[in-house]
């Protein structure tokens, strides 16, 4: 019987475990889902943040890396591992589909989470995705513009003062990029002196880079405060406002470009499954197998892996490294195949080669096969090693040519945004469109300003279908306020109709923001369908812009 393979996320993980099962499982049918269409390099991520590369050239189409697996786009719902059986949604409608598998791989990364230091998720830009890298460097331009036209001193010195949380790879490069993108634009605005630009990284360890030895980290601080970094060791955030990052230790800086490389945690799918976890992560066996199933598998940064029996220091776990990723996906395949030809598995064994940093001006650090490097030579290693590392030759040629071309013309300013949709917006339908229908994945609050639709939806009690109609200035789909993933009604149009669809966090805030209407809420719901209403606090997502203060 033809064995199905399951492979949940597109990352490091899944991509090169996909990879390897093709390799080693050729008459298997293998499937990858993820939430978007491509392989994002991470590690160049802050290189595209400072415009030496653009955006497309630092992803590749999954499809085309990933020949004889099928590859399909959707937002990963629920596992159910007794039915063998995964829950998505796909499509404009967001339906929910299940999707079966013999064999389950889940890879699904990690996300950010911010909300432990009030504001900071509100005002804080991060550095996950490609997004993330668009969205920094179309800010940190914005802030320039913004400092060459102000007359406000206070606005001036806020918009000139970029902040970095974290002082891990991420930080470092991150930061080493955003200043040399700053210091190659200024002659571009003739109002903006060198001297008033404040650059600052703030880390809670007491030094730099501490996955590397101390002498290395020492040069990569004496490297970024000699172009202009100003290192703040020791201390944390406390919290943020859109013009104030507040630390620990009660100091204030007045800045309005908050970059936070800190916060990783378990998506929230992955804490849902039904399986054994620790710290949030899944817990897996040396043979990658999750404890206490025979068919599901996992790795990566979502999976906490032992690298030897009776685990139980942090060091004695696989770190969340592009590195370990792809060697635990190769031995993963191994594992698969042995399992279903009956073999025995064998355990995930593997010691880091090294590990490198840009620390961005032509300067690095690395440590590889116990060898130090740094300055021009690590810098050069660092490249080379990833522009190896990249999937895909095209991919390889367009970051080369970026390169060549970023070291002998300007650097850009042009400004590109890519606007994400309106929390409210307005629709219309002709009568008879179905607006959603029950089990799709919720998407909105909904107000009908012109026409009539019609809604079914069981009854709280008695489970019996209650149709109701909504006219002008009625509305439906509150429902979702409770947290509901799926619809639990269905609403077609009766006449055409045009109706205003407000997106979940939007509501929540408003609703929190003003009592008349969150009382009103109260009161609809529990006359409505005998529910009370929740009070949870609403929290920004992290696909919106943050937030800035006062503007002048």
């Amino acid at each position: 019987m033809t064995q199905r393979i399951l492979i949940l996320g597109g990352g490091f993980a899944g991509l090169f475990a996909a990879r390897e099962l093709r390799r080693k499982l050729p008459k298997a049918e293998i499937e990858l889902i993820n939430a978007e269409n491509y392989f994002v390099f991470q590690p160049l991520l802050p290189e595209v943040a400072a415009g030496a590369i653009t955006a497309p050239h630092a992803v590749t189409p999954l499809r085309f890396l990933l020949k004889g697996v099928k590859v399909r786009k959707a937002r990963i719902h629920d596992v159910d591992v007794s039915r063998k059986v995964v829950t998505i949604f796909q499509g404009v409608q967001r339906r929910p589909t299940e999707v079966g598998y013999d064999q389950l791989v889940v890879a699904l990364g990690q996300e950010t989470d911010l909300s432990r230091m009030p504001g900071l998720a509100d005002h804080a830009l991060t550095m996950k995705t490609l997004e993330d890298a668009r969205r920094l460097r179309a800010h940190v331009i914005e802030r320039l513009e913004h400092a060459d036209i102000t007359r406000l001193p206070e606005v001036k010195k806020e918009a000139l003062t970029f902040c970095v949380i974290g002082a891990g790879f991420s930080g470092v490069e991150t930061v080493g990029e955003m200043k040399e993108l700053i210091d190659r634009s200024l002659k571009y605005y003739p109002n903006v002196s060198r001297g008033e630009v404040s650059v600052k990284v703030v880390e809670f360890a007491p030094r730099v880079l501490g996955e590397l030895p101390e002498s290395l980290g020492r040069y990569a601080a004496k490297q970024l405060e000699k172009r202009g970094i100003e290192i703040l060791l020791g201390v944390g955030v406390k919290s943020a406002t859109g013009t104030r990052l507040i630390l620990s230790d009660g100091t204030e800086i007045p800045t309005r470009t908050i970059v936070a490389t800190i916060g990783n945690a378990p998506s929230k799918v992955v804490q849902a499954m039904p399986l054994a976890h620790a710290h949030g992560r899944i817990k897996v066996d040396r043979m990658l197998r999750c404890e206490g199933q025979t068919d599901v598998w996992s790795l990566g940064d979502c999976a906490m892996i032992p690298m030897k029996e009776g685990a139980s220091a942090r060091t004695d776990f696989a770190p969340p490294t592009a590195q370990f990723a792809v060697r635990e996906a190769r031995q993963l395949a191994e594992n698969i195949a042995a399992s279903l030809s009956g073999k025995a598995l064998k355990p995930f064994n593997y010691k880091s080669q090294g590990a490198l940093a840009s620390l961005g001006a032509r300067r690095g650090v690395a440590e590889v096969w116990g060898m130090k490097l740094s300055g021009f030579p690590a810098w050069l290693l660092w490249r080379a090693y990833y522009v190896a590392f990249l999937p895909g030759f095209g991919t390889k040629v367009k970051v080369l040519l970026n390169w060549v071309m970023d070291a002998v013309s300007p650097r850009s300013t042009v400004q590109m945004r890519s606007e994400a949709p309106p929390a409210a917006r307005y629709v219309h339908y002709r009568a008879g469109d179905r607006i959603f229908e029950a089990g799709t994945r919720a998407d909105g609050f909904y107000t009908v300003i012109e026409g009539a639709v019609e809604l079914t939806y069981p009854d709280t009690h008695t489970g019996e279908p209650v149709t109701k109609r909504v006219t002008p200035g009625q509305h439906f789909g509150e429902r979702m306020v409770l947290g509901q993933e799926r619809r639990s009604g269905t609403v077609h149009a009766l006449e055409d109709t045009k109706v205003l669809v407000l997106d979940r966090d939007a509501f929540l805030k408003i609703a929190d923001a003003f009592p008349v209407m969150r009382s009103y809420f109260q009161g609809y719901m529990k006359q409505t369908y005998d529910i009370d209403w929740p009070t949870p606090t609403p929290t920004q997502t992290q696909t919106q812009a943050p937030t800035t203060g006062r503007e002048g």
